[in-house]
């Protein structure tokens, strides 16, 4: 091989060298495109987790609410059928006591007679 043929050779192998580089530093500029994508995408993850974490707490703060919420609807019911029940035996007794007014009366008037 004559000195010409090799330096064409060589130009040839530094050529090829230098597109495996070209290559290789987009596939290395690709990967770390990638590597962003995918951090990204774990950094979504992780917040729609903390979201839903979130969500799932204020759920459960919300049920948890709602049933002191019934149980204190359910203590005022009782507390009002109680008083209810009071103003009813009250107004019992002041029948009661009209009707054993009214009787007086009567035999008071039936006395003066």
């Amino acid at each position: 091989m004559s000195t010409e043929e090799l330096r064409a050779s060589a130009e040839s192998a530094r050529n090829d060298a230098e597109q495996f580089r070209k290559l290789a530093e987009e596939a290395r500029e690709v990967r770390d495109e990638h590597r962003g994508a995918l951090e990204a995408i774990r950094q979504e993850q992780e917040r729609l987790r903390e979201t839903a974490e979130k969500t799932r707490v204020a759920g459960e703060e919300a049920r948890t609410a709602a049933e002191a919420a019934r149980r204190a609807t359910i203590d005022a019911v009782h507390a009002t059928a109680e008083t209810l029940k009071t103003s009813l035996d009250s107004m019992k007794v002041v029948e009661e006591m009209r009707r054993t007014l009214r009787d007086i009366r009567e035999l008071n008037r039936t006395d003066s007679k």
